[in-house]
């Protein structure tokens, strides 16, 4: 399955640092489609992990507990 993702607006997360740990999705993809595109600030046409609301759901609870 290929998405075309070269139009899509991406948003920078804002559990981010600013130590350059950047992580953008795509918000209005996921609501369009269900699946959360998710990729590297520093690498815009890096590689894009595709994962589920849920998924994505489960990723921002986690970054909003954890330390690292």
């Amino acid at each position: 399955m290929r998405v075309e993702l070269a139009t899509a607006e991406w948003t920078k997360s804002s559990y981010s640092g600013n130590g350059g740990q950047c992580v953008e999705w795509a918000p209005a993809h996921a609501s369009a489609t269900g699946i959360v595109p998710v990729r590297d600030s520093k690498r815009p046409d890096g590689p894009v992990l595709m994962v589920s609301t849920t998924a994505f759901t489960g990723l921002v609870a986690l970054a909003k507990t954890s330390d690292i």
